[in-house]
């Protein structure tokens, strides 16, 4: 089914993912982002609209006459309190409410709910995974529960993603998707992108949290941390 879409964070890497899948797929995109001069995509469909989600007037204009909002909203990490999910996501829900639109796909992180994994081994569960919950992303994942919480509460048909540690693929992959937890530590980009798509046309996740695995492709963990996570230093 063709929609009108909301995509916000739409500059960033997944965001750009997927504004290019949902054009291809024949939706009406607007591309929201803080600086529309440097987002890279043009379409006749496409609307790119210079907005920031913490001003909730702009977000207002920017949700009417939508009929689907998808945030791929992303922050680095760093110690200072971040409120970029909460205070973001609190103005989309509360637009969404205002115009009468129903379905919200929202992006969070397997790492709001840390939990060992079975094939991580002794560096990435005891070492890497409570550095990056607990030290480095604290300030991020304690936003993102509270944006969970928020998208939660509302009365919203609504669905949080959690991704695990994201890298690139040329390409969608057969992706897996798991109600709650899986026991697995990757999820591609283009994966993210399609699934988080994939759901303005399938009703069995409305109002569920679930995680997106990728099974194929994926990277050891020394070339993840070289590709992404040095990357971002």
């Amino acid at each position: 089914m063709v929609m009108r879409i909301a995509v916000f964070g739409a500059n960033g890497p997944t965001g750009r993912l997927l504004t290019g899948q949902a054009l291809a797929a024949g939706h009406q995109v607007a591309a929201i982002t803080r600086q529309p001069g440097s987002f890279p995509l043009r379409h006749r469909r496409l609307d790119v609209v210079g907005a920031d989600v913490l001003d909730a007037t702009a977000v207002d204009t920017a949700v009417a006459g939508q009929e689907a909002v998808l945030s791929t909203l992303g922050v680095p990490p760093g110690k200072e309190p971040i409120t970029t999910y909460s205070r973001g996501v609190a103005n989309i829900v509360a637009a969404m409410k205002r115009h009468g639109v129903r379905r919200l796909a929202v992006v969070s992180s397997s790492g709001v709910d840390p939990r060992p994994y079975s094939d991580g081994g002794f560096l990435f569960n005891r070492v890497m995974l409570p550095y990056v919950t607990r030290v480095l992303g604290k300030t991020l994942y304690d936003d993102m529960r509270r944006m969970e919480a928020l998208v939660r509460a509302s009365d919203l048909d609504w669905t949080i993603l959690r991704p695990s540690g994201l890298y690139n693929l040329p390409s969608v992959t057969d992706y897996t998707l798991v109600e709650g937890h899986a026991d697995a530590r990757f999820t591609s980009r283009t994966d993210l992108a399609a699934s988080m798509l994939a759901l303005l046309d399938d009703d069995r996740y409305v109002r569920a949290t679930i995680s997106v695995i990728t099974t194929v492709g994926n990277p050891t963990l020394l070339q993840w941390i070289r590709r992404e996570a040095l990357a971002k230093g």
